[in-house]
C-alpha cells in the first residue's frame, strides 16, 4: 500500500484514507492498431496574469505542448482546440488559432505524431443578429487556418448555427458549403446539450431521431469529405444505431465518457473509434488497454478499462461542461503541471469534495503516477480551500 492522509466527508468529518500502488503504464510511444484513438486536450494557464473572460486567456505554452508530448508519447493523437481546451469557456479563437498553429508544429517533430484541431465560429459570440452567411464566413476562416498549417479539421459544433438555424434544411446548407470548401475530408462533431447547454436542438430538432437523421443526410450527401463522426451525447445505444447507419468508411468516433470501453470493443455488427475528453486523463491506462486489445487480450483490456470508468463518470457528471475542471486537477496532481488554476477561474468549477472523490479514484484506477506527490498536491489544495 502506498501513503496515507486525511480526507474531509461532507459531514465535516474526518478520515483516514490509505493509497494503491501506483499502475504501471509505460509510455509505448506507438499508436494502437485496432482503433484510432484520439485524447481531446485541455491546456495550462498562466496562473500570474488575469484568467477571466474579460480579456484573452493568457497560457503556458511550454506545458501546455509538453502535455501534447505526454499523451503522443503513449501512442495517442491529440484533438487540438476542442472543448477540453475550454474553447466556448474561457479559450476564444484568437488564443485557440496560436495554439493551433504551435501544436502542428510541434507535430511535425514527433514522428508518427497523430493530430487533428476544432475549427468552429467562436469569433461570433459577441456579434449580435449572427446570419447563415456569417456562420459560413466564420468557419470558413477557421478552415483556412487549419489546412494552411496542414492540419486536418474537425468542425465543431457552432453555438452561432443553433441560434440562428430555422429549419434542418439551414444545418443541410451551412454543413453542405462547408463540406465543398474543405480540401481533405474532415471529423464532423455532435456535441449534446449536456456538454454545452447552447447546443440544444442541434441540426434543426430536439427529437434525436429527426436530428440524427439530417445528421446522416448531410454525410451521405458529402461522404467523400467525412472521414468520421464524433457524437458526444452519452448515449450509448444511439452511437450504436447511428453507427450502423454510416456511410462505408465513414468512421464512427466515440465522444462517450461514460461507455467508452463496450463502445470501442464494438460488437459483431461493428465499433467505434475514439476522440475522448477522458483521454486526457487516463492517457496510460486508455494506451495499454488498447494495445492490449491489439494483442486481443480482451481480459486484460477490461481490467485496465473498468476502474477508470467510475472516475469517468465522475469527472463528467452534471453539469458536464465543467469536467475540464478535473481533468486539469488531476494534470496537476500528476506533476504535468505547478498549479491547479484554469483559464476563467474554472478551476472553481468543483467542489473540494468532488476534488477528493477524483483523487481517490484516481487511484483506485492506477492513474496517480507518484503517490506522494500526489498526497502532497492534494493537502495543498485542502490548505489553501481552509481544511486543515
Amino acid at each position: 500500500m502506498g501513503p496515507g492522509i486525511r480526507l474531509p466527508a461532507a459531514d465535516g468529518s474526518q478520515y483516514e484514507y490509505r493509497l494503491h500502488e501506483p499502475g504501471r503504464f509505460a509510455p509505448l510511444g506507438t499508436a494502437p492498431r485496432s482503433r484510432v484513438a484520439y485524447a481531446a486536450a485541455h491546456v495550462v494557464c498562466n496562473p500570474l496574469v488575469t484568467t477571466n473572460h474579460t480579456f484573452p486567456a493568457r497560457l503556458d505554452w511550454d506545458l501546455t505542448l509538453a502535455y501534447r508530448l505526454h499523451l503522443w508519447s503513449y501512442g495517442l493523437g491529440v484533438a487540438e482546440a476542442m472543448d477540453t481546451a475550454q474553447r466556448g469557456m474561457g479559450l476564444d479563437w484568437s488564443v485557440a488559432s496560436e495554439l493551433i498553429r504551435r501544436s502542428l508544429a510541434e507535430a511535425r517533430s514527433v514522428p508518427g505524431a497523430l493530430i487533428a484541431c476544432g475549427a468552429g465560429t467562436d469569433q461570433l459570440l459577441s456579434m449580435p443578429g449572427v446570419r447563415l452567411d456569417d456562420v459560413e464566413a466564420a468557419y470558413i476562416e477557421q478552415c483556412d487556418f487549419i489546412e494552411k498549417h496542414g492540419g486536418q479539421i474537425i468542425i465543431m459544433a457552432s453555438r452561432a448555427l443553433a441560434a440562428c438555424a430555422q429549419t434542418p434544411a439551414d444545418y443541410v446548407r451551412v454543413y453542405g458549403h462547408l463540406l465543398r470548401q474543405v480540401r481533405q475530408p474532415v471529423i464532423l462533431h455532435w456535441l449534446g446539450e449536456m456538454f454545452d447547454p447552447a447546443l440544444r436542438g442541434y441540426w434543426g430538432s430536439t427529437d434525436l431521431d429527426r436530428a440524427m437523421q439530417t445528421c446522416l443526410e448531410i454525410i451521405g450527401l458529402h461522404a467523400e469529405k467525412v472521414a468520421g463522426i464524433k457524437i458526444s451525447l452519452l448515449d450509448s445505444e444511439r452511437e450504436r444505431l447511428m453507427r450502423r447507419c454510416l456511410p462505408a468508411g465513414v468512421l464512427m468516433y466515440t465522444g462517450d465518457d461514460f461507455h467508452y470501453p463496450e463502445l470501442m470493443l464494438g460488437d459483431e455488427q461493428g465499433y467505434s473509434h475514439a476522440l475522448l475528453g477522458i483521454f486526457d486523463a487516463i492517457a496510460p491506462a486508455a494506451a495499454a488497454a488498447l494495445h492490449a486489445l491489439d494483442a486481443g487480450d480482451l481480459q486484460r483490456y477490461t481490467e485496465i478499462f473498468k476502474p477508470t470508468v467510475p472516475l469517468a463518470r465522475h469527472i463528467f457528471q452534471a453539469p458536464t461542461n465543467y469536467y475540464k475542471t478535473g481533468v486539469v486537477f488531476l494534470a496537476y496532481l500528476n506533476g504535468h503541471q505547478a498549479h491547479f488554476r484554469l483559464v476563467g477561474g474554472l478551476e472553481n468549477g468543483r467542489d473540494l469534495l468532488h476534488l477528493v472523490e477524483l483523487f481517490k479514484l484516481a487511484d483506485q484506477a492506477g492513474l496517480l503516477s507518484d503517490s506522494e506527490m500526489a498526497v502532497a498536491r492534494l493537502r495543498q489544495v485542502l490548505r489553501v480551500s481552509g481544511y486543515v
